[in-house]
Protein backbone atom coordinates (compact mmCIF):
# COMPACT_ATOMS: atom_id res chain seq x y z
CA UNK A 1 0.00 0.00 0.00
CA UNK A 2 2.88 2.14 0.32
CA UNK A 3 4.11 1.58 -3.14
CA UNK A 4 1.95 3.46 -4.69
CA UNK A 5 2.00 6.84 -2.84
CA UNK A 6 5.72 6.89 -3.37
CA UNK A 7 5.92 6.45 -6.45
CA UNK A 8 3.64 9.09 -6.55
CA UNK A 9 5.80 11.47 -5.38
CA UNK A 10 9.14 10.03 -7.16
CA UNK A 11 7.02 11.14 -10.46
CA UNK A 12 6.27 14.58 -8.88
CA UNK A 13 9.48 15.10 -8.08
CA UNK A 14 10.64 14.23 -11.11
CA UNK A 15 8.34 16.37 -13.09
CA UNK A 16 9.06 19.05 -10.79
CA UNK A 17 12.65 19.28 -11.77
CA UNK A 18 12.14 18.78 -15.90
CA UNK A 19 10.01 21.93 -15.74
CA UNK A 20 12.99 24.14 -15.45
CA UNK A 21 14.78 23.10 -18.35
CA UNK A 22 11.56 22.25 -20.28
CA UNK A 23 9.91 25.64 -19.72
CA UNK A 24 13.18 27.37 -20.70
CA UNK A 25 12.27 27.61 -24.26
CA UNK A 26 9.27 29.72 -24.19
CA UNK A 27 11.40 32.72 -23.34
CA UNK A 28 13.21 31.93 -26.47
CA UNK A 29 11.86 32.48 -29.69
CA UNK A 30 13.02 32.31 -33.28
CA UNK A 31 11.24 35.17 -35.44
CA UNK A 32 10.98 36.44 -39.15
CA UNK A 33 13.02 33.40 -40.33
CA UNK A 34 13.45 33.29 -44.11
CA UNK A 35 16.18 31.80 -46.38
CA UNK A 36 17.67 32.94 -49.39
CA UNK A 37 16.45 30.92 -52.55
CA UNK A 38 19.45 30.39 -54.58
CA UNK A 39 19.51 31.08 -58.18
CA UNK A 40 19.40 26.88 -58.91
CA UNK A 41 20.44 23.93 -57.77
CA UNK A 42 23.58 24.59 -54.86
CA UNK A 43 25.03 22.93 -52.21
CA UNK A 44 24.31 25.70 -49.86
CA UNK A 45 22.37 29.04 -48.91
CA UNK A 46 22.45 31.18 -46.37
CA UNK A 47 19.25 31.67 -43.26
CA UNK A 48 18.49 34.83 -41.24
CA UNK A 49 16.09 35.29 -38.10
CA UNK A 50 15.65 37.19 -34.95
CA UNK A 51 16.58 34.96 -31.92
CA UNK A 52 14.70 36.81 -29.32
CA UNK A 53 15.53 35.96 -25.47
CA UNK A 54 12.82 37.05 -22.87
CA UNK A 55 14.17 34.53 -20.22
CA UNK A 56 15.56 36.17 -16.86
CA UNK A 57 19.24 35.15 -17.59
CA UNK A 58 21.33 34.71 -20.90
CA UNK A 59 21.11 32.08 -22.84
CA UNK A 60 23.55 30.74 -25.20
CA UNK A 61 23.21 29.17 -28.80
CA UNK A 62 25.37 26.32 -28.77
CA UNK A 63 24.35 24.88 -32.17
CA UNK A 64 21.64 24.64 -35.24
CA UNK A 65 19.90 21.87 -37.26
CA UNK A 66 17.24 21.37 -39.37
CA UNK A 67 15.71 18.34 -41.38
CA UNK A 68 15.37 19.97 -44.64
CA UNK A 69 19.71 20.26 -44.39
CA UNK A 70 22.09 17.69 -44.23
CA UNK A 71 24.05 20.20 -41.98
CA UNK A 72 23.23 23.73 -40.37
CA UNK A 73 25.69 26.08 -38.56
CA UNK A 74 26.43 29.40 -37.55
CA UNK A 75 28.37 31.55 -39.19
CA UNK A 76 29.97 35.14 -39.06
CA UNK A 77 31.50 37.61 -41.86
CA UNK A 78 33.45 40.11 -41.15
CA UNK A 79 35.41 42.59 -43.61
CA UNK A 80 39.56 42.37 -42.73
CA UNK A 81 41.85 44.47 -44.30
CA UNK A 82 39.14 45.24 -47.32
CA UNK A 83 38.23 41.11 -47.53
CA UNK A 84 35.26 39.97 -46.58
CA UNK A 85 36.02 36.36 -44.23
CA UNK A 86 33.44 34.28 -43.18
CA UNK A 87 33.76 31.91 -39.94
CA UNK A 88 32.10 29.57 -38.02
CA UNK A 89 30.65 30.74 -34.30
CA UNK A 90 30.71 27.48 -31.83
CA UNK A 91 28.77 29.95 -29.10
CA UNK A 92 26.35 32.82 -29.54
CA UNK A 93 25.70 34.38 -26.42
CA UNK A 94 22.00 36.48 -26.27
CA UNK A 95 21.31 38.89 -23.11
CA UNK A 96 18.62 38.35 -21.44
CA UNK A 97 15.68 40.83 -22.55
CA UNK A 98 17.78 41.38 -25.99
CA UNK A 99 17.66 39.92 -29.11
CA UNK A 100 20.37 38.86 -31.51
CA UNK A 101 19.80 39.77 -35.41
CA UNK A 102 21.02 37.08 -37.99
CA UNK A 103 21.48 38.98 -41.29
CA UNK A 104 23.32 39.49 -44.65
CA UNK A 105 26.56 40.29 -44.47
CA UNK A 106 26.71 39.44 -40.45
CA UNK A 107 25.78 36.43 -38.11
CA UNK A 108 24.23 34.18 -40.26
CA UNK A 109 22.69 30.57 -40.65
CA UNK A 110 24.92 28.08 -43.20
CA UNK A 111 22.61 25.52 -44.74
CA UNK A 112 25.00 23.06 -46.56
CA UNK A 113 22.99 20.16 -49.06
CA UNK A 114 19.42 20.73 -49.27
CA UNK A 115 17.78 17.87 -48.37
CA UNK A 116 14.34 19.15 -50.14
CA UNK A 117 13.59 21.25 -53.27
CA UNK A 118 14.20 24.46 -52.05
CA UNK A 119 10.98 26.69 -53.66
CA UNK A 120 9.75 29.79 -53.20
CA UNK A 121 6.97 30.21 -49.88
CA UNK A 122 8.28 27.13 -48.39
CA UNK A 123 8.53 26.82 -44.62
CA UNK A 124 11.54 24.69 -43.34
CA UNK A 125 11.84 23.46 -40.12
CA UNK A 126 15.15 24.73 -37.70
CA UNK A 127 15.99 24.06 -34.41
CA UNK A 128 18.06 25.77 -32.19
CA UNK A 129 20.44 23.87 -29.29
CA UNK A 130 21.41 25.70 -26.17
CA UNK A 131 24.20 25.43 -23.97
CA UNK A 132 21.80 24.04 -21.08
CA UNK A 133 20.31 21.49 -23.55
CA UNK A 134 17.24 23.01 -23.86
CA UNK A 135 16.14 22.97 -27.92
CA UNK A 136 14.32 26.12 -29.26
CA UNK A 137 12.04 25.45 -32.50
CA UNK A 138 11.25 27.94 -35.81
CA UNK A 139 10.84 27.66 -39.15
CA UNK A 140 12.20 29.75 -42.41
CA UNK A 141 10.79 30.64 -45.13
CA UNK A 142 12.40 30.63 -48.39
CA UNK A 143 12.49 33.71 -50.29
CA UNK A 144 14.14 35.22 -53.21
CA UNK A 145 14.13 38.60 -51.83
CA UNK A 146 14.69 39.67 -47.74
CA UNK A 147 11.52 40.31 -46.01
CA UNK A 148 10.49 43.99 -45.09
CA UNK A 149 11.78 45.34 -41.51
CA UNK A 150 9.20 45.26 -39.12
Amino acid sequence: MITKPFVCVLLALGASTALPAAAAPACVTINNGWVRLPPGPMPMTAGYARIRNDCRDEVVVVGAGSRAFEEVSLHQTTLVEGVSRMREITRLPVAAGTSVQLQPGGLHLMLMRPEVVLQEGAQLPLRLSLADGSKVDGTLQVRREPPPRP
